[in-house]
């Protein structure tokens, strides 16, 4: 008799990290996977069922989790930009907090208890004093910014409902993950896209940025994917784990190399919009706990990583041109 492939449940596949999880799952763990996204998004052709999921709506989580019944979800859905969070706080506390509640309450009433990866944030810890750096999962979590605040409760929450309800739990915090395709909301990308703006003479050769001082533990999109399947297989019930490379790098020193890798004669100015109301000046991840645990480690270098992003925006370019 054939073994029945493993079924996994991507909620919130619409987003940058939901394809690379997907492809991973399917392709290198062999599983079956099933993957929600909003009515509205659209996504691009994956190894995956796509389904059409708010989880602002419980009942509907029900449903899908009824249907399905997964072996193991992983809980991407979010808003996740900071700079978001500051302008619209109602939505991310919404989708953040009470969107996991939903998935929470939705797991207790049904009558089995799949693994659960509840993606969560290194921003969780915010305000890192100098003597706590690389930050240890058992740090007082300080949020600085409204997002990294629904991303704590969330985490709370987890821990709460695998002690109380039993539910087999395992929380991360993701630290920042780049790679080709990634929104240019976010820092690293958005660098990328501009120098291959002024590549492409679609804007002036001036790089406007925000603060270059702030230190930032970047992770490759694939080794954080291969990351949360570890932690699905081997992390611990009701546990926190921090996924990142266990080195922060300073915003200038990537903006450095992304102008370096290319011929283009480039100045860079400030761009007051671009300054956050409050930015904590160092995040950086202690991944001792995973490594011991899982056996996962990162294997894609930042300097890789930044050619891929540069060629995949260069390449979006040249189709269109």
């Amino acid at each position: 008799m054939q073994q029945e492939h493993k079924k996994a449940l991507v909620i919130g596949v619409a987003g940058f990290v939901g394809s690379y999880l997907v492809r991973h799952l399917h392709d290198d763990k062999g599983m079956d996977v099933v993957a929600t996204k909003l009515p509205h998004e659209s996504v691009t052709s994956m190894p995956a069922r796509i389904c059409d999921l708010n989880i602002l709506d419980k009942e509907s989580i029900i449903e899908i989790l009824f249907e399905e019944r997964p072996d193991e979800i992983y809980h991407l859905a979010a808003q996740s930009s900071v700079s978001v969070a500051w302008k619209n706080p109602q939505l991310t506390v919404d989708v953040n907090v009470k969107g996991a509640v939903n998935l929470l309450e939705a797991l207790r009433e049904l009558f089995y208890k799949p693994r659960v990866i509840l993606v969560g944030s290194g921003e969780e810890y915010g305000h890192i004093k100098p003597g706590d750096t690389p930050v240890k999962e058992d740090t007082i979590l300080d949020p600085g910014n409204i997002y990294a605040a629904t991303k704590a409760c969330q985490n709370m929450l987890g821990r709460i409902y695998a002690d109380a309800y039993d539910l087999d739990l395992v929380m991360v915090r993701a630290f920042n993950h780049i790679g080709p395709g990634q929104s240019p909301i976010f820092v690293v990308s958005d660098f990328c896209k501009q120098v291959v703006d002024i590549e492409f003479g679609k804007k002036e050769p001036v790089m406007y940025v925000g603060n270059l001082s702030a230190r930032r533990d970047f992770t490759d999109v694939r080794d954080v994917v291969r990351a949360y399947a570890a932690l699905a297989r081997h992390g611990k019930k009701g546990e926190s784990y921090n996924v990142g490379s266990g080195h922060a790098v300073e915003i200038r020193e990537i903006l450095d190399l992304i102008i370096s890798r290319s011929d283009a004669d480039i100045r860079v100015e400030t761009d007051p919009a671009k300054i956050r109301p409050v930015d904590v000046p160092i995040i950086e991840a202690d991944i001792s706990k995973i490594k011991e645990e899982t056996g996962w480690k990162p294997e894609i270098s930042l300097e890789q990583t930044i050619d891929e992003i540069l060629a995949d925006w260069r390449k979006k370019y040249g189709e269109a041109v």
